[in-house]
């Protein structure tokens, strides 16, 4: 061996023995809120020198190994004062921060800059967060602070109109989007048929929406994924806010069970606008009311445990000769564990349930119905290194639905007692999500979900001819529902139908230079659940169904591509998405489908395709006195249902036409353009005002597109579906908030925000009908609107 090979390789052997021996040590620990000792989602705990950091988790623990060595430690959380700290890191460290929130921005430009730098380069993309202090200043109806109204002013977000339940995403159906609440199911997010959401600003402590790029760790819904955690309660003093509007007020309480270590939150609203009716004759009555609660118990460094529960009824009354009753119920009990300072795992045992009654007392009957399930979840979340993080975990959850249940409410209302066929289902999902920082500008995020989905047996089946539940008349070219030829009965221990599906998921950064980013994603996703639903807007009557011998899972697949930017050192930032979904399975429903009380579903539906693209704009304005943003969304949303494949009938072939022809038509949530403008302006310390600006355009719709005489009769008739639209949509809100100086002696504060929803008064139309005028005889179509201008004044407190 020549001199010069043995000197190369003996610098490689020195080189590399260098680097396996260099030391890496490990920080960990949470970051919390001085005042409360509230844990905090999201903080990032950066390394300016090494442009490497690390966000805290859903629980406020962080971790990250580094090398030995000498480092600037920024803390940084929008809202809270930075904490900037010098270490020497020769050792493994356990470092927990509390935060101070921030009365005046502080001038740390480059350690500014340096925390801004991490946003753009994560792979994490299709991702919008709204903090509840923002989501209170933005005017809505009635005064009421509403998480989901707040989001439909982000881009790709819509939904079916003023008063509308429910929200779309992307092109997306209301059934299509995930709502969790500490990790629990909701399957109706409205109170009083979409005017408010079930959820307490005051009692939220963080919101994530997931348009794309969705994490492997969920599953179940193809849309979107709206997670919602709860606040733990302030484990240092006793704290008591609130307020009182128009319609509804709200109070929540919380404080230490024992200081520093174990805290309670205990929170409620209700709506009172219907005691006031009677007095202006009035018998019909609306209100809602809803508890959230929250134990938790930090036993040790290692070992915390938590109890969080939810529980909303709403009631809709006429003469107490009908009442309509539901509601969410949840609750989950969650064990956090640290197996090492690189592991954390986080155990939830999960109950949700979804109850709709209806009591008729004209007719002599009650009606209930609902969806109850069961969830274990365990996550694990592995800190290898400052570039990898591993995520992995379990999920069951057992089903239990109840399309409806009528009971006699006398024993003279002559209703015979009737149950539909329940139904039960079990899905199972495993999954493996990888966070890799590949260089300094190359980041990747990749996983696998495997889910898997059980239609358990049932007491009672129909057995079609062919397998085929809806038949087609070749001369009247309709489809229409086929007779059973048997109905057997499965029993409780069989399985009537197995569904198994890989959903991979990947998205990619690249930095382009300090300030500017490309992101990149693809996104597979199955959905075991439908909600059966024709109407634009879902109600609470509306029944979800499992997939199964004639209903298969619905299918996504996602691919999203964005420009990220940050203007003026953050002051800006400016994000542009464009997207493609396709989706296999997606129900449609044949002509004239009635879905309530239907115990033979599969009668009436039919499995289809949609699509939806389209592109996102986002500016914000995050510095200053004046903040806001402004959304811009151009989309496509359709679906297609076409014939069967066709078959000889008696030698003669009954091709099928579809639904619409088998062609592509618009869904009844494709909004063309909309335009979301939220700007807020803080005058000074007393007076802060705030304003939004929406416009849509008008959702599709049928009109008639003829009529014709029967009898003496002018019959309307339509033509194919979702032809013709709605007139466009749009309003202004404005609120004003008066903050009175604080006395520093007296404990209670208060602030009053005065609001007026649709200021200029614009009738937006929520439907267009049309009827026959008594008058002339002649057919006639009729606007109807929900709102018109509304003025409202709430006063909020705390003390």
């Amino acid at each position: 061996m020549s001199y010069k090979c043995f000197a190369c390789l003996a610098t490689l052997f020195l080189s590399c023995t260098f680097a396996l021996a260099q030391k890496k040590y490990t920080i960990n620990g949470t970051v919390s809120e001085s005042t409360s000792n509230e844990t905090l989602i999201g903080v990032t705990i950066a390394f300016p020198s090494l442009q490497t950091g690390v966000t805290t988790n859903e629980y406020g623990f962080y971790s990250i190994t580094l090398p030995e060595g000498d480092y600037k430690l920024v803390v940084s959380y929008l809202g809270f004062k930075d904490i900037v700290q010098d270490i020497s890191l020769s050792q493994d460290i356990k470092m927990d921060f509390s935060l101070e929130e921030e009365a005046e921005q502080l001038e740390e430009v480059v350690v500014t800059e340096d925390v801004e730098k991490m946003d753009i380069r994560k792979p994490q993309m299709s991702v919008n967060a709204l903090s509840v202090k923002t989501i209170k200043k933005i005017p809505v109806i009635l005064g009421e602070a509403d998480v989901i109204k707040s989001i439909l002013l982000l881009p790709g977000v819509t939904n079916a109109g003023e008063g509308a339940s429910g929200f779309n995403v992307r092109g997306g159906a209301a059934d299509q989007n995930l709502i969790l609440l500490d990790e629990a199911i909701i399957f109706n997010s409205s109170h009083l048929f979409g005017f408010f959401s079930v959820f307490n600003p005051d009692a939220i402590k963080d919101i994530k929406l997931y348009k794309g790029g969705i994490p492997a760790r969920y599953g179940g819904r193809l849309s979107s994924v709206l997670d919602i955690f709860q606040k733990e309660g302030n484990s240092k003093e006793l704290k008591v806010n609130g307020g009182i509007g128009a319609v509804a007020s709200r109070l929540l309480v919380e404080g230490p069970i024992k200081k520093d270590k174990a805290a309670f939150l205990f929170g409620g609203r209700a709506s009172y606008a219907h005691l006031f009716t009677p007095l202006f004759g009035i018998d019909n009555t609306a209100y809602f009311f809803d508890l959230n609660t929250k134990l938790n118990y930090n036993i040790n460094d290692n070992n915390s445990i938590y109890l969080s529960g939810y529980f909303g009824r709403d009631v809709f009354g006429i003469n107490d000769s009908f009442v309509n009753t539901y509601g969410n119920t949840v609750a989950n009990f969650r064990w956090n564990h640290l197996f090492s300072d690189k592991l954390f795992s986080n155990l939830s045992l999960i109950y949700s349930d979804y109850y709709y009654g209806l009591k008729l007392d004209f007719v002599g009957f009650n009606w209930n119905s609902g969806i109850r399930n069961f969830n274990v979840k365990y996550d694990l979340k592995h800190y290898l290194n400052d570039k990898l993080q591993i995520n992995y975990g379990l999920n069951n959850i057992y089903y239990s639905f109840n399309p409806g249940k009528i009971e006699p409410s006398n024993p003279d209302s002559g209703i015979i007692e009737d149950q539909l066929t329940r139904k039960y289902a079990n899905e199972f999902a495993a999954y493996v999500d990888v966070e890799h920082r590949v260089t300094n500008n190359l980041s990747l995020g990749y996983g696998i979900r495997f889910s898997n989905f059980i239609r358990l047996g049932q007491e009672e089946l129909n057995v079609y001819e062919n397998d085929s539940p809806v038949d087609f008349d070749p001369f009247l070219l309709i489809y229409q529902e086929a007779e059973p030829i048997d109905v057997i009965n499965p029993g409780r221990s069989g399985s009537l139908a197995t569904f198994s599906n890989f959903e991979p998921r990947a998205s990619l950064s690249y930095t382009l230079n300090s300030t500017s980013s490309i992101k990149a994603s693809y996104t597979r996703l199955a959905q075991y659940l439908h909600l059966l639903s024709n109407t634009s807007s879902p109600t609470p009557l509306d029944v979800w169904t499992p997939s199964g011998p004639f209903v298969e899972p619905q299918l996504l697949d996602q691919y999203a591509f964005g420009y990220f930017k940050n203007l003026k050192g953050g002051d800006y930032s400016l994000e542009t998405e464009v997207f493609y979904k396709d989706i296999q399975n997606r129900i449609d429903y044949i002509d004239g489908a009635n879905l309530i009380a239907n115990d033979a579903i599969e009668q009436v539906i039919l499995n289809g395709e949609a699509r939806a693209y389209g592109l996102e704009f986002l500016l914000r304005k995050n510095e200053g006195r004046f903040q806001g943003w402004l959304a811009y969304t151009l989309s496509k949303s359709e679906q297609r249902t076409p014939g069967r494949t066709a078959t000889m009938d008696n030698g003669r072939s009954n091709l099928e036409t579809g639904i619409n022809l088998g062609e592509w038509y618009n869904t009844p949530f494709d909004k063309t353009h909309d335009i979301s403008l939220f700007a807020s302006y803080e005058l000074n310390k007393k007076w802060s005002f705030n304003t939004n600006f929406v416009y849509q355009t008008g959702q599709p719709t049928n009109f008639p597109v003829g009529q014709f005489e029967f009898q003496g009769l002018t019959v309307p008739f339509f033509g194919l579906r979702n032809q013709e639209r709605l007139p466009d949509y749009n309003r202004i809100d404005i609120s004003a908030t008066l903050t009175p100086k604080k006395n520093a002696n007296r404990k209670l504060q208060g602030e009053w925000v005065f609001s007026i929803y649709n200021l200029y008064n614009r009738r937006n139309a929520a439907s267009i009908n049309f009827r026959r005028n008594q008058d002339t005889g002649v057919n006639e179509a009729v606007r109807t609107s929900i709102f018109g201008i509304v003025p409202a004044v709430t006063y909020n407190f705390k003390f």
